[in-house]
């Protein structure tokens, strides 16, 4: 049994080594990992991944690494990735259609079981092969199947109303792709995706490296011998 609890930071970097271990298990057919190979794939240094991967109970084999099969078992295990968890989408607009229709959600452990909307143009309409429920079925729906996580994928006006409808229904995990923050209980797990921040701050990294790049050229010129 695990005597230390895994701190959040290390949680969020789980998915990222277990993206990096399947592409070298798929596409390079390697059997093991170095911390340093690891860290390099995963963005991070060598001590972190070995501290991260300490808490699993994993700890490598010094000049040969750790093993890609055992570390994807221990980290789906962790990750709760060993079994299906069922889940509804609300808001069928666009970006709802597309995550409905996204096939790597069930390669991953997570199954697409129903689908949610207020709008009668949405409502029995079939988007990736389920029929659109009107909201107001939400609660019923998880008595019925068993729902545990819940996506947002409203205008951000109507996030809050659909995270306590969520709450209301008992779903404890929530994904909120609307630009825009609810209130839930402290009992319920809320990870926001706000597109826009991610975008901006990629363009603070890109109005950097031309800057960069701008000053470069700049002292290139002015170092120019004369003619």
């Amino acid at each position: 049994m695990r005597s230390r609890a895994i701190p959040e930071a290390t949680v969020a970097r789980l998915p990222i080594y277990l993206r990096a271990l399947l592409d070298l298990a798929e596409t390079q057919r390697a059997l093991t990992v170095s911390s340093e190979e690891l860290a390099r794939l995963a963005g991070v240094n060598a001590a972190k991944v070995r501290k991260d991967l300490s808490y699993l109970g994993s700890y490598g084999t010094r000049g040969v690494g750790y093993d890609i099969e055992y570390l994807l078992y221990q980290i789906t295990r962790e990750l709760g990735l060993t079994q299906d968890w069922p889940t509804a989408i609300v808001g069928i607009g666009n970006l709802g259609r597309a995550l409905a229709s996204y096939k790597g959600f069930s390669e991953r452990g997570f199954r697409i079981d129903a689908l949610f909307d207020n709008s009668s143009e949405a409502v029995g309409e079939e988007v990736g092969g389920l029929i659109v429920r009107h909201l107001d079925e939400l609660k019923d729906c998880v008595a019925e199947s068993g729902l545990c996580i819940g996506i947002i994928a409203t205008p951000p006006t109507s996030a809050q109303e659909v995270a306590e409808h969520f709450v209301d229904a008992g779903i404890k995990s929530i994904l909120n792709f609307a630009p825009a923050m609810v209130n839930v209980p402290p009992d319920v797990n809320v990870r926001k995706v706000d597109l826009s921040i991610e975008l901006q701050i990629l363009s603070f990294y890109q109005q950097r490296t031309q800057a960069i790049a701008a000053a470069r050229e700049a002292n290139r010129r002015l170092n120019l011998p004369s003619a």
